[in-house]
């Protein structure tokens, strides 16, 4: 059952009706779902756990790890679901979720995890250490994670728990959050979990060990990239936003502004900086983009708001960040198959295991509370007050395009007002090969707010349905005419073999090796945007201390059209012969019908279907130079969305090692509507003619210019970005 809001006002907020008696609304209805599973006022959080292979308490684990993990579990579903509760509980003190006051409930077990002897006691870092017989100093453990989330709960809800304790259970409490507070962490955005830690005891007169809190925070400030961003070990992603930028303005606030000034202020130029484009990352529809680890997280992405409207000085924009925390909750929350058993699940929509790592639990999705924290705001501040507005969204002419790029974290975000669609891409990877699920979330070429990415397509075979397809096929670019398969059945050939295909990926296969080895970008290298164009650089299983000319690679060159992305990529190879393949987005495959079109010597396939909530899609891919074949494959339970999805690819052969008549630049278009609403010719065939001072027209050299249909000009220049390109 999808969260339906009582209480709308599209007065106040004409775009998603929401106000905080909604948000007030939609907490409830949470906090509903996860105490239908607690027996009583004596009984943890912890839920029904739909998966077991990924998810911990891990099977394979040591008994003394296990323990430990099922420790870490019922402080993780106490300490993420206090995040819904505790602003709840400061609005509404006599709050009762299926007939327990939750007040009560959340005092009561907030103090039995802490206490040393309660069935419900999870252990000190040392306890922990001795259980799971690791001395090593800098062993981190899951409840420091959760450490932070407790005393920022506390925080929230202070007059009505913290405030009632009496000292010796106060006393009880310090003493446990001492212990992770002051231990090892993890070097990277869990140094923030032990300043908060150390923030709110001295915050409540507990001493604490400045020199180390003074070294957490100079450490932050040294992951700053720049543009708002904050590496996130060796990525950039939400954990910029909803740790980094959520957790330092709460430090400022507690400890910070009075006795780290200098700190403080560069904490808070940081946070302004984000919210200067931060706004952009989001949506017509205020919608987050699947990206990055912990997706399962949501719309935890809106949490950098929040923050940043915590800071003494701000620069959000109240009524904007009230548009996109509104958005991006509906977008979730919406949706019929968020929940599994009253519990958003472990997936973006509904369950969908390719997102899921190994350090979350059943309880984990449950982070997604953070974007609750909104509610500690009071009722007339601007956030609660200020009319909706959907900022660049309202300024954009009709098909117009506003880019956004950030060299720091080397992100580039696009606005498309013809679809309402945001696409981000993203440079600065490093990945190691084969890790397919880190390279689904960080190293696909575009990642778009309406169409999550797939991970690799898994083809199918029914009656009616072809696991592959055939559209187009042996046509070569010099080919003015291309047949296209039957109209009755555009899916002619049947006895095709699946490819090796990915989403909004190249993948590479070796010819010449014995098994056809397969191998996947798992690096992507930065340049940033030259007269409109964005280059990159990616490259195939590519191990850092291994020199770049024994590396398969591919360089980057696209920019935006109104209603997608056109590539222009150079092949950058030292061995061949090679078969590359370079899919669309997943295309929700609930009946789609399917049409071939071909323009000179361009071709392209457009699907029309519909989502799982109904909503109208539509999607073309059009293959240019260098592509010999256009076809489609039939995957199932790989997309985020729908149980089956339709991925369309081009495919091309290199054949000759050292072949410089032999095609180097691929041109490849994929373009979306929220409609079906045909494409224009000149939408889906938007180049006029390509030049190349190459005469073999094989783009072996030179710079690649297009002479669009709509007038204007691009010029693709690979010159110089040998020298730039950055991670």
């Amino acid at each position: 059952m999808k969260f339906e809001p009582r209480t709308l006002d599209f007065k106040l907020s004409p775009y998603s009706g929401l106000t905080r008696e909604s948000w007030l609304e939609a907490g409830r209805y949470l906090l509903e779902g996860i105490f239908q599973h607690v027996d009583g006022l004596h009984s943890p959080v912890v839920v029904p756990r739909k998966e077991t292979r990924i998810t911990y308490p891990h099977h394979w684990s040591s008994p003394e790890e296990q323990a430990a993990q099922r420790t870490a579990e019922i402080f993780e579903g106490l300490t993420r679901s206090f995040f819904i509760a505790a602003p709840l509980i400061a609005n509404i003190p006599d709050l009762k979720i299926c007939g327990l006051p939750m007040a009560d409930y959340y005092k009561s077990h907030v103090l039995r995890v802490c206490t040393r002897g309660d069935e419900l006691y999870v252990g000190t870092y040392e306890d922990l250490q001795e259980t799971t017989g690791h001395a090593d100093p800098y062993r981190a453990f899951q409840q420091t994670v959760e450490t932070c989330a407790l005393v920022i709960c506390l925080w929230v809800s202070r007059d009505k728990i913290w405030d009632t304790y009496t000292r010796e259970e106060r006393d009880i409490i310090a003493g446990f959050l001492t212990s992770y507070a002051h231990a090892g962490t993890i070097p990277h955005n869990w140094r923030l979990f032990n300043m908060l830690d150390m923030a709110f005891l001295h915050m409540e007169g507990y001493p604490v060990r400045k020199e180390i809190m003074r070294d957490h925070a100079q450490a932050i400030l040294n992951f700053y990239a720049g543009d708002g961003w904050y590496r996130d070990g060796h990525s950039f992603d939400y954990y910029s936003c909803w740790a980094f930028q959520m957790y330092a303005p709460i430090w400022n606030l507690w400890y910070g502004y009075e006795n780290e000034p200098y700190l403080a202020e560069k904490f808070q130029e940081h946070s302004n900086r984000l919210m200067e484009t931060y706004g952009d990352f989001f949506d017509r529809d205020g919608w987050t983009n699947m990206w990055g680890r912990s997706g399962i997280y949501r719309n935890a992405a809106t949490s950098a708001f929040e923050g940043n409207l915590l800071l003494r000085e701000t620069c959000a924009d109240p009524g904007h960040a009230r548009r996109i925390c509104s958005g991006s909750l509906l977008q979730f929350l919406g949706r019929e198959d968020f929940l599994y058993q009253g519990i958003p699940t472990l997936g973006f929509y509904g369950q969908f295991l390719p997102l899921v790592q190994s350090y979350s639990c059943a309880e984990s999705p449950l982070w997604l509370g953070k974007a609750f924290l909104c509610l500690h705001l009071p009722g007339d501040h601007p956030f609660w007050t200020a009319t909706e507005n959907n900022g660049t969204w309202e300024t954009l002419g009709k098909k117009e395009v506003k880019v956004t790029c950030l060299d720091g974290p080397a992100l580039c975000f696009s606005n498309h007002q013809a679809n309402g669609e945001t696409i981000l891409r993203t440079g600065k990877v490093v990945k190691e090969p084969g890790a397919e699920h880190d390279i689904w979330n960080y190293a696909k070429l575009n990642y778009n707010t309406k169409y999550p990415w797939e991970s690799s397509p898994n083809a199918y075979s029914r009656s009616q349905e072809n696991a592959v397809g055939m559209l187009f096929s042996g046509c070569t670019a010099q080919q003015a005419d291309v047949s296209s398969a039957s109209s009755s059945n555009p899916l002619a050939d049947s006895s095709l073999p699946a490819p090796p295909v990915e989403t909004q990926q190249y993948v590479m296969q070796d010819d010449a090796a014995a098994d056809r080895r397969i191998s996947k970008p798992n690096v992507t290298l930065w340049h940033g945007q030259r007269e409109g164009v964005l280059y990159r650089r990616q490259l195939f299983d590519c191990r850092l201390e291994r020199e770049h000319h024994w590396v398969q690679a591919v360089d980057l060159a696209d920019f935006t059209v109104p209603w997608g992305i056109l590539r222009v990529d150079r092949l950058k190879l030292f061995r061949g012969p090679v078969t590359l393949t370079l899919g669309s987005y997943g295309f929700p495959h609930n009946g789609t019908e399917i049409i071939e079109k071909t323009c000179q010597n361009a071709r392209a396939v457009i699907l029309k279907g519909r989502d799982s909530r109904g909503q109208e899609k539509q999607m073309a891919m059009t293959v240019y130079e260098g592509w010999e074949t256009l076809a489609l494959l039939y995957s199932q339970g790989t997309n985020p969305d729908s149980e089956r999805s339709i991925v369309a690819y081009a495919s091309m052969s290199r054949r000759e090692v050292y072949g410089g008549c032999e095609p180097y630049v691929l041109i490849s278009q994929v373009i979306t509507k929220e409609s079906h609403e045909d494409f224009l010719e000149e939408e889906l065939f938007p180049i006029a003619e390509i030049l190349s001072p190459d005469l073999k027209g094989c783009g072996c050299f030179g710079p690649v210019t297009l002479r669009l249909k709509d007038g204007s000009t691009r010029s693709i220049d690979f010159e110089g970005v040998e020298g730039k390109l950055m991670l």
